[in-house]
């Protein structure tokens, strides 16, 4: 049963990592874990697992530890990523490519559904399997395709306008690789993917 608190966002942050550990446990074979192992894996303290994962209740017993796949399904139930969601791309670029021929979304919950770009050049072209759209008649696809979750993988100066535009055909969740901060309604999770902060971060450190 979950908690009856709001589950600090840091909190939800920490799942997708433990959900990656228990895959790769899962793939070599082994059944039962404990908190211990996984802070030996992660980095991050045993009571700092087992304190994340009470926020939702209890998944494993004292000096028997987690069933693998079961804690696996669970936090992907908690998650919603024991569902496939269909993500728009928008920027058919070298990063919009990356994006997506990248195979690891399959099997984690997501799946490229469509293209945008608004480079006249690049419209109706094919990217992969996918033919380009034009991002001017990116609201209504949206709705029709009932998309929620999108990519952003524009220049800075388009991100705001491709947010808008996605914000007004309903999606609801934006990865963003522009490396800008944009605005959004308080109902919109916006996450921000830029390489250079993350450097710039760690060499303060050097």
């Amino acid at each position: 049963m979950k908690d009856s608190k709001p589950v600090p966002d840091i909190v939800i942050g920490r799942l997708p990592i433990y959900l990656r550990a228990l895959t790769h446990l899962l793939e070599e074979g082994q059944e039962v874990t404990s908190s211990k192992e996984m802070a030996e894996r992660l980095g991050i303290s045993s009571a700092q697992i087992r304190k994340d994962l009470s926020h939702f209740g209890e998944f494993g017993k004292q000096g028997m530890g987690y069933n693998i796949a079961h804690l696996r399904d669970q936090i992907r139930r908690i998650l919603q990523v024991d569902r496939i969601w269909s993500v728009a791309v928008v920027g058919a670029g070298d990063l919009g490519h990356a994006i997506v021929q990248y195979g690891g979304f399959e099997g984690r919950g997501f799946r490229v559904a469509c293209v945008f770009d608004n480079n006249p050049e690049k419209i109706g072209l094919r990217l992969g399997k996918f033919e380009i759209c034009d991002v001017a008649e990116m609201p209504e696809r949206l709705k029709e395709m009932g998309i929620a979750v999108a990519i952003v993988a524009v220049p800075a100066g388009a991100a705001q306008t491709v947010v808008d535009a996605l914000v007004k055909g309903g999606v609801q969740a934006i990865l963003n690789y522009a490396p800008i901060t944009v605005t959004v309604p308080p109902e919109v999770r916006m996450q921000y993917i830029d390489p250079v902060t993350h450097l710039q971060r760690m060499t303060y450190y050097l």
